[in-house]
C-alpha cells in the first residue's frame, strides 16, 4: 500500500512586487526624515523659532511664518503621524494589509492636521496629492497582502 505525501501547505513565501519594495523605501526614507525633525522641532521648539526667524531675515523661505507660528503640538502630532506612516510601511513590507490601513488613516491626519493647528481653510493640493498617489499606489498592492 503507498503512503499518501503529506498535503501541500499553502504558499508562505509570497514575494514581495519590486512597485511595494519601492514605495515601502520611499515611505522610509521620507515619513522617516520628517518624524525625526517634526520630534526635534516640538522637542526644540524655541531654539527653531529663533533659527528660522534669523534664516527669514537672510533668506526668502515660503511658509517660514506660517511654520514658526505654530504651536510644538503641531510638530508633535505630525511626527507621530508620520512614525505611524513608518509603521504602516513596515507591516506591508511584511505583506500584511493592516499595514495599508495604518497608512491611509495617518495620511490622512497628516493632510488634516495643518486645518486643525494652523488654523487653514483647506488641506494643502500637494500634500492631497502625494498622500493620494501614494495611497493610490500602494492600494493596486492590497492584492498580494493578507
Amino acid at each position: 500500500m503507498e503512503e499518501n505525501p503529506l498535503p501541500l501547505l499553502p504558499e508562505t513565501n509570497k514575494k514581495r512586487p519590486n512597485l511595494l519594495t519601492v514605495l515601502c523605501i520611499l515611505t522610509f526614507i521620507g515619513s522617516g526624515m520628517n518624524m525625526f525633525s517634526s520630534l526635534v522641532i516640538a522637542g526644540f521648539y524655541d531654539i527653531f523659532v529663533q533659527i528660522a526667524g534669523e534664516f527669514a531675515k537672510k533668506f526668502t523661505i515660503p511658509g517660514i511664518e506660517q511654520l514658526m507660528e505654530a504651536k510644538p503640538a503641531f510638530f508633535l502630532v505630525s511626527g507621530i503621524c508620520y512614525a505611524g506612516s513608518v509603521v504602516g510601511a513596515i507591516l506591508m513590507m511584511q505583506l500584511k494589509k493592516a499595514g495599508f490601513h495604518v497608512y491611509t488613516i495617518f495620511q490622512i491626519l497628516l493632510v488634516l492636521a495643518p486645518m486643525y493647528f494652523m488654523h487653514y481653510p483647506s488641506p494643502g493640493i500637494p500634500d492631497v496629492l502625494f498622500s493620494g498617489l501614494f495611497i493610490l499606489l500602494y492600494s493596486m498592492n492590497l492584492k498580494h497582502m493578507s
